[in-house]
């Protein structure tokens, strides 16, 4: 390289120099950058407990900055398999539903047998749940949710997630009927009675247990008999008329019934103000709070003077709170102090 230089000006030589100044210095910041974000070798409590601080006052990103960091250092402890789960936690509350998703699996994979991988399951049932979107939007996640709330029953039946699971199950059938009955209403509109039917019947054989079977059955009447199939019109009234007497879409059934010359076998019976898929005001996630914390095994106490790894072994951790207590969390989860410890 020397050689190469002979007969070159000083000017060469001068913007060589400062070349390898300004990477040197570059070098040196990098390198100072990565010091400063790194963390230095310390206990395991006390990384879990600063990353459970973090938490504390909903600091999500450094939690998992500080869980990340249990994991790496002590990779074999029972502290790092708590950091696993509380790292899923921590991301779920930040609305990083992939991230969250990818640790409850991790998780999952890691310690099938454990006591905490129901609220594993449950966590990741929970995000999906959570980016449903409105019924005029595609609905994969609420396809996902509704495989993942089935998953969190089947597994664990008795738990209180599952009873969680069964009642957003139902929310989610309901977001799946109101689906359907949204396309059906839009091939109505544009004449294509045939494809509408196709998505009513639908409603009334997966979902017949939603708020929206009186009115799928109604739109059902209206398009037989709009296609003159009289008999077929019939069959469905008669279906609407017996499970759903008092509601408003059979009143409606009977009026157009009877002004074809078309008379009900059902009398309509006076309206008990039934719930309609039009009078939610509320999404789903909203109507029903978020995720609880995780369980008392997933979640040691916050500072290393109230409880060391000798004295805060798995086995001997706290019980679980019971459902009463599960189901008023997710009110009080905003509030400073809800942690379980």
């Amino acid at each position: 390289m020397l050689a190469n230089l002979r007969g070159r000006s000083p000017a060469v030589f001068a913007l060589l120099a400062s070349t390898v100044l300004l990477s040197g210095c570059a070098l040196l910041h990098r390198h100072k950058h990565d010091a400063d974000t790194t963390y230095a070798e310390s206990p395991v409590d006390q990384l879990y407990a600063a990353g459970a601080a973090k938490l504390d006052r909903h600091q999500w990103s450094d939690g998992v900055s500080y869980f990340k960091e249990v994991e790496r250092q002590h990779p074999y402890s029972e502290w790092s398999r708590r950091s696993i789960m509380m790292e899923a936690f921590a991301h779920y509350e930040a609305n990083q539903y992939d991230e969250a998703i990818s640790d409850a699996n991790r998780f999952i994979e890691l310690y099938p047998g454990n006591a905490s991988t129901a609220y594993a399951y449950y966590l990741k049932a929970e995000c999906y749940f959570e980016q449903i979107l409105d019924v005029g939007r595609d609905q994969a996640a609420t396809e996902q949710a509704l495989a993942a709330m089935r998953e969190v029953e089947r597994r664990y039946p008795k738990s209180e997630y599952a009873t969680d699971a069964r009642l957003k199950i139902d929310m989610i059938n309901d977001q799946l009927a109101g689906k359907e009955m949204t396309v059906g209403r839009w091939y109505l509109r544009e004449g294509d009675t045939l494809a509408a039917i196709g998505r009513f019947k639908v409603v009334v054989e997966r979902y017949q247990t939603t708020s929206d079977a009186p009115e799928a059955l109604y739109r059902l009447v209206e398009a037989y008999l709009t296609l003159g199939l009289v008999e077929e019109a019939k069959r469905d009234a008669a279906v609407l008329g017996y499970n759903f007497p008092g509601d408003v879409w059979y009143a409606d059934a009977y009026k157009l019934m009877t002004a074809k010359g078309l008379r009900p076998a059902v009398e309509p019976k006076p309206s008990h103000g039934l719930f309609h898929r039009a009078a939610r005001a509320v999404s789903l996630k909203s109507a029903h709070g978020s995720a609880p914390p995780p369980p008392s095994d997933a979640a040691a106490a916050a500072t290393p003077d109230q409880a060391t790894p000798a004295q805060a072994a798995p086995d001997q951790a706290t019980p679980a709170p019971d459902a009463a207590t599960t189901q008023a969390q997710p009110a009080q989860k905003k509030k400073k102090g809800w942690w379980p410890w």
